[in-house]
């Protein structure tokens, strides 16, 4: 009788870390939500929630493309340096022609134009990468660490050529507004970012959960040699997989010049670095093989909260890194258990 209460006492027990460990990003962002929310109720309000949400649109596009990266067992280092790419062609192709420093006179675009032309521009960069990464055999770091520093200094080239080195400013008003607009429904305003990121997410869910491409990439990410026995073609799931990604930062680059109004060489820089701890934090496993679009979202979420909700209590920015730093290594020691659970 002892040993049936025990048994039960150790199940339950079991069943509860099972539990923790895979919602606990769920309860760290509740519980995140409660300490903020006590040192300043006013915190949680309808307003701060759609500010997060908007803030954390960029981030979630870009998070879902190197999502997918991940999954596949790699890493995207480049992240940042396209979307200082997407944003320096962006601007300078959708300046207003009132602009007395506009650097191409004359020229007047409509808004989806130069948006596709720099989606187009990052799907091929992260073609090569996946090329590399696929038929070369060079690890994912490597290859995305070389293509990094080659973004960077083709956008600094271009910065530089076109702009003398100055911020790229003065933006067409269709261009911010397709950025930082919104539909009005009276109570409030829906805004167009929380529609991109609400197609993003809707197209990502299906090419991962209903599309062969997702089914070989997670095959992939989970057993390599077990896939390819299977009839998956790995490079070609590679290479989709990273063009895909290229053609999300493209669109998270040129939606955050036209949130922020201005673009210079510099911008997204160590955007790489947060996209790839929220989807750590969301539950994507660095060993390969798993994540989520629910996730990811909410890993970006999470990081959102962070910064906002920090600053919004008046933390120290020095403290928010180090909260920041600690959640990530929280979240990969969780990760690092699961694998040993598994194992």
């Amino acid at each position: 009788m002892k040993s049936i209460i025990l048994r039960k006492r150790s199940i339950t027990k079991a069943a509860c870390m099972k539990w923790a460990l895979n919602n606990a990003i769920y309860i760290v962002l509740a519980a995140l939500i409660i300490v903020i929310t006590l040192v300043d109720s006013s915190f949680l309000s309808f307003k701060n929630f759609w500010f997060i949400i908007t803030q954390a649109s960029t981030r979630i596009i870009l998070a879902l493309g190197v999502a997918g990266i991940i999954v596949l067992g790699g890493a995207d280092l480049s992240i940042g340096r396209m979307i200082g790419l997407a944003g320096v062609i962006s601007a300078s192709l959708l300046q207003s022609l009132e602009n007395p420093n506009i650097i191409f006179p004359g020229l007047d675009l409509p808004v989806l134009i130069p948006v596709l032309l720099v989606i187009l521009v990052c799907g091929v960069f992260s073609l090569v990468s996946g090329i590399v990464v696929a038929k070369m055999h060079v690890t994912a770091f490597i290859a995305t660490l070389g293509m990094q520093l080659i973004l960077y200094g083709v956008a600094s080239t271009y910065f530089e050529k076109i702009g003398n080195a100055s911020p790229i400013g003065g933006l067409k008003t269709s261009f911010t507004r397709f950025a930082q607009g919104g539909i009005d429904l009276g109570f409030f305003t829906l805004p167009y970012l929380i529609l991109y990121v609400i197609l993003v997410v809707a197209i990502m869910w299906f090419i991962w959960n209903k599309m062969a491409l997702g089914r070989n990439m997670f095959a992939i990410g989970t057993n390599v040699e077990a896939a390819q026995v299977s009839g998956v073609n790995i490079s070609r799931t590679i290479i989709l997989i990273y063009i895909i990604a290229g053609l999300l930062y493209g669109f998270a680059g040129a939606l955050e010049v036209g949130r922020t109004g201005s673009a210079t060489n510099n911008l997204g820089n160590g955007y790489e670095l947060d996209a790839i701890a929220a989807c750590v934090v969301g539950g994507v496993s660095l060993m390969g093989g798993v994540g989520s679009i629910v996730g990811i979202v909410t890993g970006v979420i999470i990081f959102q909260v962070i910064n906002y909700g920090l600053v919004y209590i008046s933390v120290s920015p020095y403290m928010l890194y180090i909260i920041k730093g600690a959640i990530v290594i929280l979240a990969v020691a969780i990760d690092a258990q699961k694998y040993v659970q598994k194992k």
